[in-house]
């Protein structure tokens, strides 16, 4: 593997007009860039960091005798324009959408992580047979569950007396944390329980302030993220992991850290669409409970039912790793790209 580095200008103020023009200088570069390290009969994968590269990709390709593949991480502009930025919406926002729009055609396949994104891309305009789907994954046997009395983070923590509901990544734009500081905010004074938050992201300054502001910052701890040598560690602490998604996104993003909570064992609280991705494989593999965004009955319900029963927490975590190592394990998704780059796919529409 050699890997080639086109560097970053780094120059423009901060903000989202400085962040727009380093965009617009690494596009620039990886257009040049691409030219000049694509031969005939090459195979070219895009991924969609930062936005839109498979229309500079696309446009760099087009008199090369090369196959390019697209691999959809999440489906831009929609998602900017669903997350309120302006210039992602109405005349401009529809360019854009239709420049990518071309460039998912003109490729030979469009890899999608999730079937509500994959029937999106479709509704585009791009042909079926040139979309398929691989879901993101982990590797289930360096990431393995941690047994509670067994993990010195618990203990490191404070933890051991607590059931532990938890996050573990970023929190950032695309997920809703408001229906969880309201039942946080219903368990007030309960001791047994901690909400354990790892990493960081746009909203969790927000939900340490209204932690705060609500009395209940006791309920809560926020931790750093984690080296990989501890994941299996980190992610092995919580009883049960709690995922968001705004609905709105669906179909645009995948919730990906899914995977890593299968791997460790624990079920999952999703608090998303009830038509989502995560809550359509939460409820088909019976790997924990699905909880509307705003419904905060029912997610108090839930954290009752498995402090309850915590066995029930216990059955629910190993039927997510069952359902890992059965349809989600890296070495399927590694079988399907394989299938993927091996066969490619014709290249789509001429420019």
């Amino acid at each position: 593997m050699t890997i080639h580095r086109i560097g970053s200008s780094k120059t423009w103020a901060p903000g989202l007009l400085g962040r727009a023009l380093d965009f617009l200088a690494f596009y620039r570069a990886a257009f040049f860039k691409m030219r000049a390290l694509a031969v005939d009969g090459a195979t070219t994968v895009v991924k969609t960091d930062p936005p839109l590269l498979s229309v500079v990709a696309a446009l760099a390709l087009r008199s090369r005798d090369t196959k390019i593949i697209h691999w959809l991480q999440d489906v831009y502009p929609e998602v900017a324009a669903e997350l309120g930025v302006t210039f992602a919406r109405g005349r401009t926002g529809g360019l854009l959408a239709r420049l990518r729009n071309w460039s998912l055609r003109v490729a030979g396949m469009n890899v999608t992580v999730g079937q509500r994104m994959q029937r999106h891309v479709a509704a585009q305009g791009v042909e079926p047979a040139r979309i398929c789907v691989i879901p993101n994954w982990i590797d289930e046997t360096r990431v393995t569950p941690v047994a509670a009395g067994a993990n010195p983070l618990r203990s490191e923590w404070g933890l051991d007396r607590h059931f532990v509901i938890g996050y573990s990544g970023n929190l950032g734009r695309a997920h809703e944390a408001n229906t969880l500081l309201e039942a946080a905010t219903r368990l007030k004074g309960r001791t047994d329980l901690c909400f354990l938050f790892i990493g960081g992201g746009f909203n969790l300054t927000r939900l340490k302030e209204e932690a705060q502001s609500r009395g209940v910052a006791d309920l809560f701890q926020f931790r750093p993220y984690q080296s990989e040598a501890r994941l299996s560690q980190s992610l092995s602490v919580p009883d049960v992991h709690w995922i968001s998604l705004r609905p709105e996104l669906e179909g645009l993003i995948v919730p990906s850290k899914f995977y890593g909570i299968a791997a460790v064992g624990r079920p999952v609280i999703a608090i998303t669409d009830k038509d989502g991705e995560i809550a359509e494989l939460v409820r088909a593999h019976r790997c924990g409970v699905h909880v509307q965004p705003g419904d905060i009955d029912a997610l108090v319900s839930a954290i009752a039912a498995m402090t309850a029963d915590p066995a029930l927490a216990r059955t629910w975590g190993a039927n997510a790793r069952a359902m890992l190592e059965r349809d989600f394990s890296r070495g399927a998704a590694l079988q399907r790209w394989f299938d993927v780059l091996r066969i490619g796919g014709e290249r789509g529409e001429r420019p």
